[in-house]
């Protein structure tokens, strides 16, 4: 590909819009252009580059036996609320209606679609197992869109279904996908892990997300040096501390002015934060049903993990929002900044399992500027729900060992449930066993971001200068740079060169741009190709400058050196 004739249109200054430096650098190099928030098209280069992640992952999935077919992106809304999910999804599913009035949304994924082919057409056991994907643009409309390609609104992503006739098949379907998506990831040159999560809005029994390690990522990965323990910290459990053996003392209500966090009043009373309680006061409004309020209590130590708390109200994510203090007062007697669990009224009370066996803690008594000492959990109150909600932290100890976890960050590319009969019971997906019985379908999902996925490796692979594409996924493995276009002698040699290297396999764009050598250089270090090939000054001579892009020294080779060190670069990374 001749640059000259390439649609190519490289900035200089930052947008305004970008913040991280993939969103920077892929509007910079040309490869992406904002439609609208969180709405991008891909240009040329963009689209190359995209194609082969899309490749790798298509390769991947058929190595392990999936099936590639296209659903549409238009779901009409009967089979949502025939899975429950219409009214449960929320606001990011952009619903549309047709001329007629008929609702439908726009996939933000497809459980629902494709529980509905296949309960069409397989019946029986023999039909088993089945694993079936697609590649294909989704739709979440989020409320804030923001990081480029990171949160989109309009996104592309594989998702693939399996469906087996028990658990143990689902297993081993789930094994072949968590196989798979280590050698997706692997190929596309990321460092990722897989790490334990949480299943959100898809809903499942288990799951595991791929998180590429990344500084701006918005996923938290506690992990463990001593032990195997690795989970996203929304999903990571936290083992109670052991509380000391003490006697219940007799309940005061205690003054403190002014104390509303916890810092101040364990500084009035002179107590540690690990001897009081804290409040976070929530209110639950669900699309078609009566709001209520929730006040959640942890040790004041700790950090809310509202992952958890969602997850024992059973209820969507996006149902859950910080109350009114004021007016959730009005109704269930708490107050502000002096919430505690005695009192209250009219309200779902969570507890978090370390205050069950703790002993003689501090807690706000609902009462402005008061605060009662010796609360005792089963004589001085009780809760609806008793369990986990502790945000696990770094030097928190490991769940499994004990020993302090470690908290990375990092882009989530992919996730893998367990789905179970969750869809299948729903909808009525049922298959007849060899004594034809009916039972339903155990059904697994499978999420590649592949958008997301293109962002993550600029994020891990750039510089000051711009983007350093892996040779797997690169838009073009080698870029010639022709000096003077004009220079007969110079020109030959980089049509020689190119034609050499694509005669051999090699994807190559030739710079022949009327432009100045700067220009070039700066464009191509930007644009990030794998390989610079220069011819210069020394062509007559058959000699070019030769240097990659991920760094190290710019030799000067013969030409035909040149080439055999790019193929063999090539042959060996194209794979990842």
């Amino acid at each position: 590909m001749r640059a000259s004739k390439m649609y190519l249109n490289t900035l200089r200054e930052v947008p305004a819009e970008a913040e991280i430096p993939s969103h920077i650098l892929l509007l910079r190099s040309g490869m992406i252009r904002k439609l609208a928030a969180g709405i991008y098209g891909f240009l040329p280069l963009g689209r190359r580059t995209l194609n082969k992640i899309e490749n790798i992952v298509r390769e991947e999935m058929d190595a392990a036996g999936a099936q590639e077919i296209l659903m549409s992106a238009v779901q009409p809304a009967e089979l949502w609320e025939e899975s429950g999910r219409w009214h449960v999804y929320g606001n990011e599913l952009w619903r549309i209606k047709d001329r007629n009035g008929r609702d439908f949304c726009l996939g933000p994924t497809h459980e629902e679609i494709f529980t509905d082919l296949v309960r069409s057409n397989i019946s029986s056991y023999r039909q088993l197992p089945l694993n079936l994907y697609q590649i294909q643009t989704k739709y979440r409309d989020e409320a804030r869109p923001r990081f480029g390609l990171i949160r989109s609104r309009e996104f592309i992503m594989k998702d693939a279904y399996s469906f087996d006739r028990d658990w143990e098949g689902l297993d081993e379907s789930y094994k072949q996908m968590y196989d798979a998506y280590t050698k997706v990831f692997t190929r596309c040159g990321l460092q990722f892990r897989p790490v334990e999560s949480d299943s959100g809005a898809i809903g499942g029994n288990n799951s595991h997300e791929f998180t590429a390690l990344c500084e701006i990522g918005e996923s938290e990965v506690a992990f463990c040096d001593n032990c195997d323990m690795a989970a996203t910290t929304e999903r990571a459990e936290f083992k109670d501390a052991v509380a000391p053996e003490e006697a219940e003392l007799a309940l005061e209500k205690k003054l403190t002015p002014g104390t509303k966090t916890i810092e101040d009043v364990a500084n009035f009373l002179g107590l540690p934060q690990s001897r009081t309680i804290k409040a976070l006061l929530y209110c639950v409004t669900e699309e078609e049903k009566e709001p209520y309020y929730v006040a959640a209590f942890v040790r004041g130590d700790r950090q809310l993990n509202e992952t958890k708390l969602v997850n024992a109200l059973n209820v969507p994510e996006y149902a859950l929002a910080f109350a009114n203090e004021e007016a959730m007062g009005e109704a269930t007697g708490c107050v502000g900044g002096f919430t505690g669990p005695i009192g209250l009224h009219d309200c779902r009370v969570v507890v978090d399992s370390e205050l069950v066996s703790a002993k003689n803690l501090c807690a706000g008594a609902c009462e402005k500027d008061h605060h009662y000492i010796n609360v005792n959990y089963g004589r001085d109150y009780k809760a609806d729900i008793v369990t986990d909600l502790k945000l696990l932290q770094a030097g928190d100890p490991c769940p499994c060992c004990g020993k302090p976890v470690r908290i990375a960050r990092g882009i989530e590319v992919g996730q893998v449930f367990k789905l179970g009969t969750k869809y299948s019971e729903a909808m009525h997906a049922y298959f007849k066993d060899e004594n034809q019985q009916e039972h339903p379908l155990v059904m697994g999902c499978y999420g590649i971001g592949v958008t997301r996925t293109m962002a993550a490796i600029v994020e891990q692979y750039h510089d000051d200068n711009g983007i350093i594409w892996p040779v797997s996924v690169a838009p073009y493995h080698v870029a010639v740079v022709l000096l003077k276009p004009q220079d007969p002698v110079q020109a030959a040699l980089a049509e020689k060169i190119t034609a050499e290297l694509e005669a051999q396999g090699a994807e190559v764009i030739l710079d022949d741009r009327d432009e100045r050598p700067g220009v070039k250089f700066k464009d191509m270090d930007l644009l990030g190709f794998p390989i610079r090939i220069t011819v210069g000054k020394k062509a007559a001579d058959g000699i070019v400058e030769y240097k990659l892009r991920r760094g190290g020294d710019m030799q000067e080779l013969s030409a035909e050196d040149a080439v055999k060190e790019a193929i063999t670069l090539i042959n060996a990374e194209r794979r990842g």
